[in-house]
């Protein structure tokens, strides 16, 4: 029995101590949860303090630079061809790579005798020509003599009629006498007939003759040029490029002899994006002329040239964006067609701006402006 009632007393300890921890943690349970509904006590804000570069804004007129890269070209390049085929039988000393020349100079000769034989041939054509005309001349002059002699032959078969047909009247002559002048006066008119044919004949060999010698001296003109092709001349001063000729060979007719270019007729090409190409526009929508820097680093040495905006492409080309402008450059010494260099562009000025560092501007296009009490506003740009 005294072992029940303590195992009774233990069961009922046990069931109170936990029936305690049961209510003192769902007191615990239910102050977190009416702790944790309240609002939390609001903090009041502080002002921060800030230390910043400060500049005074002060309307101004401004002329931007726009910075890009272009590339120089040569507004005159000139391709030398060869007008005529064969040999190659002088060249100048000149005529090589980098060799400057002068407008006028004789750069190379191409074996000329073909084309000599083709001339003198044209010159003996030309002098045959000019003598079938003359024999034509003289042709057509003794065949207006002839038709004056035979009018003068007619007029004495007439007269002799005449005189026949008054003898006849007076009835001393006989008709078979009449009949006879008449048969000869008709023999007459019939031979100035014929004297006019040899003639018309003769005028129509003068016209042939005259045809064939405006043939022969057009043939003869065209000999002449044959023969100045052998001959290739610079068309004006410059320096040579890409020659790729040596005296003694061959070549074609139109064949690649060299390039020639003149340096001091340089300009400068350069693409801008849309945005920039409308700020370089007048009201009208035109181009202005503005001015241009262009640089180049050559070894360390700074080469400089300025120049002005002359003109854009017709067409913006397939794949590609923005403009491509064209700066003639006035004078350029150093520079060489195909250098690559920075080009500086001087914009149209503009009228009560103001100029702020880049770092103060955001993304947004928004600036941080000095207000009352020396406090710090947002402000758009």
């Amino acid at each position: 029995m005294r072992f029940l009632r303590r195992s009774l007393v233990g069961l009922f300890l046990l069931a109170a101590t936990v029936g305690l921890m049961t209510y003192a943690g769902t007191m615990v349970w239910n102050a977190l949860q009416a702790r944790w509904s309240e609002e939390p006590g609001q903090r009041p804000a502080r002002e921060r303090v800030f230390a910043a570069n400060v500049v005074t804004i002060s309307p101004e007129t401004i002329r931007p630079v726009l910075s890009t890269f272009g590339e120089v070209r040569s507004r005159r390049t000139l391709e030398l061809r060869a007008s005529a085929a064969g040999e190659v039988i002088w060249l100048a000393p000149e005529f090589e790579e980098g060799g400057a020349v002068g407008a006028g100079d004789h750069l190379a000769r191409i074996d000329p005798a073909d084309a000599q034989s083709g001339l003198d041939t044209a010159r003996a054509d030309l002098s045959e020509a000019e003598a079938d005309l003359r024999d034509a001349e003289r042709s057509l002059s003794l065949a207006a003599d002839d038709i004056a002699a035979a009018e003068d032959q007619a007029r004495l078969r007439a007269s002799a009629l005449t005189r026949q047909q008054d003898l006849a009247d007076r009835g001393v002559g006989s008709t078979a006498n009449v009949e006879t002048a008449e048969l000869a006066l008709s023999s007459a008119r019939q031979a100035v007939l014929s004297r006019r044919q040899a003639e018309a004949s003769a005028e129509a060999r003068v016209d042939q003759a005259r045809t064939a010698l405006d043939r022969r001296r057009i043939a003869l003109a065209e000999a002449e040029r044959r023969l100045a092709d052998t001959e290739i001349e610079a068309e004006f001063a410059g320096v040579l490029s890409d020659v790729s000729v040596v005296e003694g060979g061959l070549v074609s007719a139109g064949e690649n002899l060299a390039q020639l270019i003149d340096p001091s007729a340089l300009e400068v090409a350069f693409r801008v994006s849309t945005p920039q190409y409308t700020r370089l526009l007048t009201e009208n929508g035109q181009l202005v002329g503005a001015e241009v820097s262009v640089a180049i680093d050559i070894l360390g040495v700074n080469l400089e040239a300025r120049g002005t905006i002359s003109r854009e492409s017709a067409a913006v080309g397939e794949g590609q964006t923005g403009r491509l402008l064209f700066a003639r450059l006035d004078a350029a010494p150093g520079f060489r067609p195909g250098d690559f260099v920075s080009v500086r562009i001087q914009e149209p000025p503009l009228q009560r701006v103001v100029r702020l560092p880049a770092a103060a501007v955001d993304a947004a296009g928004t600036v941080l402006v000095l207000g009352d009490e020396d406090r710090l506003e947002v402000a758009p740009v």
